[in-house]
C-alpha cells in the first residue's frame, strides 16, 4: 500500500538566513562610526548575573526577520539582546541575520540610537504607507512585543526608555538618566568617560556594584592594585622584586 511522506513542517518549509539578505549597499542608516563604538560598549558591559554567556545573543546592525507571512521584511535595530538562545561556539554557526521563524523568541530589548534620517521611525512618529513593512515601533511594540525599547539620541544628550506595558510601550521614567531590568539584576545609563580612545556620553550598564568594567579597565584596576601592594611592601622594607 501506498504511503505518502509527511507534509513538512513550516519551520522546514520558510526559507532560512541563508535565503534572505543580510545586507544591502547603500541602505540608509547604516552604522557610523560612533554607532559602532556605542554597540561594543554595550556589549562588552552587558554581563547579566543570572544568564550565562551561552544562553545570550548581542547583536548590533544584524538583520532582524520578524514576519514569516513577509520574509522579505525585515528590521536592523542598532542593538539587542536576546535571552534564551545558544550563541554561536564556533565561526561556521555565526548568523548571518535573526530569523523570528527559526529562533522562536524574540529579543528581549532593543537599542536604537537616533539619527536624523532615522529619528521619526525609530520613535513612532511616521505613519505606516499601504502595502508598506510596519515601522520599527510597529514591530517591536505590537509584532514583536519586545519588553524594552530604549531610544538614544547622542545630539541632545537624551535618553528615553519604554517598557511594554500590556499592548503599548509606556515610558520609564529616568530621573539620572538610568534604569533598573530585574529580569537581568542589571541596568541601563549614560556614563560620561573615555572608551575606544574617544571622549563622550556613553550608554553603558551597570549592576548593584556599579558600572561593569570593561577588559581594559580591568587591566588598570589590577595594575594599580598591584602597585598599592608593591608600594606597600617596600614601606614595610621588602623589596616586591625579589618576591617574583
Amino acid at each position: 500500500m501506498y504511503q505518502p511522506d509527511p507534509p513538512l513542517s513550516p519551520q522546514e518549509t520558510m526559507p532560512t538566513m541563508y535565503d534572505l539578505p543580510s545586507e544591502l549597499v547603500g541602505e540608509s542608516g547604516l552604522p557610523d562610526e560612533f554607532h559602532c563604538i556605542q554597540a561594543d560598549l554595550l556589549s562588552e558591559t552587558c554581563r547579566p548575573p543570572n544568564y550565562s554567556s551561552e544562553e545570550i545573543l548581542l547583536a548590533s546592525d544584524l538583520n532582524l526577520y520578524y514576519d514569516p507571512r513577509h520574509t522579505l521584511w525585515y528590521k536592523r535595530p542598532d542593538w539587542y539582546m536576546v535571552l534564551g538562545v545558544p550563541s554561536a561556539t564556533q565561526q561556521q554557526d555565526l548568523r548571518l541575520s535573526y530569523l523570528i521563524w527559526q529562533e522562536g523568541v524574540a529579543p528581549f530589548l532593543v537599542v536604537e540610537l537616533l539619527s536624523p534620517s532615522t529619528e521619526q521611525e525609530d520613535l513612532g512618529k511616521t505613519l505606516r504607507e499601504v502595502n508598506q513593512p510596519p515601522t520599527k515601533w510597529e514591530v517591536y511594540e505590537r509584532i514583536l512585543r519586545v519588553p524594552y525599547y530604549v531610544v538614544y539620541d547622542r545630539y541632545n544628550n537624551n535618553l528615553r526608555a519604554f517598557q511594554l506595558i500590556g499592548t503599548r510601550y509606556e515610558a520609564i521614567p529616568l530621573p539620572e538618566k538610568r534604569f533598573w531590568l530585574e529580569e537581568v539584576e542589571m541596568g541601563l545609563g549614560l556614563w560620561q568617560g573615555r572608551y575606544q580612545q574617544t571622549m563622550g556620553l556613553w550608554l553603558r550598564w551597570y549592576n548593584a556594584g556599579g558600572w561593569v568594567l570593561t577588559a581594559t579597565e580591568k587591566a588598570e584596576q589590577e595594575r594599580q592594585r598591584s602597585e598599592r601592594l608593591a608600594e606597600h611592601l617596600r614601606s614595610l622594607g621588602v623589596d616586591p622584586d625579589s618576591l617574583s
